[in-house]
């Protein structure tokens, strides 16, 4: 596991990433969001379900960042803080979702042949049972195994202790792991 300034493949250069941006240098903005986008974008995708969806909530966490940047007084805690935001862009698109009564998850289905992969998953067939899971338990999955963010920095994002994320964690694998073998998949 690496620790969130790893993530991306930038070891270290966050923080002075930021300060450059703080600063006003255009190019810097670019770097950082060349490093980050990726790993935001899955996080975000993993949330929504739909890629499109993604995309545009993708670009107003970006909007919340530029305009938040200059207040940002830890420039080394820039992963934790990113992916706070991209939580309440994706909380916020919930809750107005959820206010129209509206469905705005889609549901990914594969078909499998008998002998294909011989019981690997598939990033399909993962991302189905991710978007099967509670928006929680899911949600501390992609945090902690697909972004590979360490306990302290998830528990940062969702704002628990990190107890809490160990206990979600642990729920959550559980889930996926019951979700996944009621499919018939090996888990």
């Amino acid at each position: 596991m690496t620790d969130g300034a790893e993530l991306g493949g930038v070891v270290g250069n966050d923080g002075l990433l930021v300060v450059r941006c703080q600063l006003g240098e255009r190019e810097a903005f670019r770097e950082l969001v060349a490093v980050w986008h990726p790993p935001l974008w899955r996080y975000v995708r993993g949330m929504v379900g739909s890629p499109h969806l993604a995309d545009d909530l993708a670009q107003e966490a970006w909007v919340a960042v530029v305009r938040g940047l200059p207040r940002l007084r830890q420039p080394e805690r820039f992963a934790p803080w990113l992916f706070t935001i991209a939580r309440r862009t994706v909380t916020d698109h919930l809750r107005q979702t959820y206010k129209a009564a509206e469905t705005a998850m889609e549901e990914a289905t594969t078909v499998v042949a008998e002998d294909e992969l011989s019981g690997v998953l598939t990033t399909m067939q993962i991302e189905a049972g991710l978007a099967a899971l509670p928006l929680l338990e899911r949600e501390v999955l992609i945090l902690f195994h697909l972004e590979d963010l360490p306990l302290a920095s998830c528990a940062e994002v969702l704002g628990v202790p990190a107890g809490t994320v160990k206990s979600r964690l642990y729920r959550a694998r559980r889930m996926l792991r019951d979700h996944l073998a009621g499919k018939g998949y090996e888990a």
